[in-house]
């Protein structure tokens, strides 16, 4: 199965499969499910606040600390905040 993008996992988390083509477990695929539609009913406190931390959470697979920090920072966001730095980058 050839995947990418943030909504490439969504599609084959909806098909039942993985990556590799075997199937997940419907118990995996239901409890998912149950926590994405909880989340789903979650109040939001801002979307510039939800954006930030997607970009922090997906950015620190792409960019090193010192870049991603740099990037915030010049977007006009805060930059890394020390728990993130410790979860993301240790």
């Amino acid at each position: 199965m050839d995947i990418a993008g943030p909504g490439g996992v969504d599609a084959a988390i909806a098909s039942g499969l993985d990556l590799d083509g075997t199937p997940i477990p419907a118990e995996m695929v239901a409890l998912y499910n149950e926590v994405m539609e909880l989340e789903s009913q979650r109040s939001r406190s801002g979307v510039k606040k939800s954006m930030r931390n997607r970009i922090v959470k997906t950015g620190s697979k792409h960019f090193d600390q010192a870049s991603l920090d740099a990037r915030l920072k010049a977007a006009g966001w805060d930059g890394l905040k020390d728990k993130e730095i410790a979860f993301f980058y240790s």
